[in-house]
């Protein structure tokens, strides 16, 4: 799975990497994102071409009531993801294809004694530079706060998995997709990439680009004061 990633860079590092503008600072310059918070997500604007948006991680979909749905999809299964009616028209649509630009995600070393402390890993590109993780998102409307009010639109997002590589396996069975290459990048996101084409791109990155150091203990938290100290184990 994927619960907790980082995007240290700003947004003018964004901007240079993916060939948007980024207005907002929001989801960026960040060590430890977690659940149910904003990110910066890249989605094809009304115009067919890439634009930055910021979206609320944890997918709510279109028929739901309230918002409670989101913890619990903050990861789609890519394998399983059309079939899944939370997921399959987003999978199918380039529209509701997105890519988060992150540098970094974590996971967790589980003793089996359960007094101690997991320890967190983060796992970056060899060149520690950012990459992007395919995520799917959409639009609903929640009931209003107040009886008679206007619904609430609210855009959100969620990480696809797929089956942890020989790095990341050491700790966890899954991993976040993230797509290896800028061409891969553009193909997520154009409407010529169908169902089956989307499918075949969520697959484990290969082992040689991807490195694991450990973290801060800090980083089991969420909430608390980031900065790069988050990054090195004490």
């Amino acid at each position: 799975m994927c619960g907790r990633y980082t995007t240290v860079a700003d947004p003018a590092d964004i901007e240079q990497r993916f060939g948007v503008s980024v207005p907002f600072s929001e989801g960026t310059r960040r060590y430890n994102i977690a659940p149910t918070e904003s990110v910066v997500a890249i989605v094809l604007g009304r115009d067919g071409a890439p634009v930055a948006r910021e979206l609320r991680w944890g997918l709510i979909p279109s028929w739901a009531k309230d918002a409670k749905v989101a913890s619990r999809m903050i990861n789609a299964r890519a394998e399983s993801a059309d079939t899944r009616p939370a997921y399959r028209r987003l999978l199918a649509s380039a529209r509701h294809r997105a890519l988060l630009p992150a540098d970094g995600f974590y996971e967790w070393l589980r003793s089996e004694d359960r007094r101690q402390q997991p320890v967190p890993f983060r796992f970056t590109l060899r060149d520690g530079g950012l990459f992007a993780l395919a995520g799917l998102w959409t639009r609903a409307y929640l009931p209003a706060d107040e009886p008679g009010g206007q619904e609430r639109p609210i855009e959100t997002v969620t990480i696809l998995t797929t089956r942890a590589n020989s790095v990341v396996s050491r700790l966890h069975d899954r991993m976040p997709v993230i797509l290896p290459d800028r061409l891969s990048e553009r193909a997520w996101l154009s409407p010529e990439l169908d169902l089956d084409g989307a499918k075949a791109l969520c697959v484990p990155l290969e082992d040689q680009l991807l490195i694991a150091t450990p973290a801060s203990p800090a980083v089991n938290k969420s909430g608390i004061p980031e900065g790069p100290e988050l990054l090195v184990a004490s």
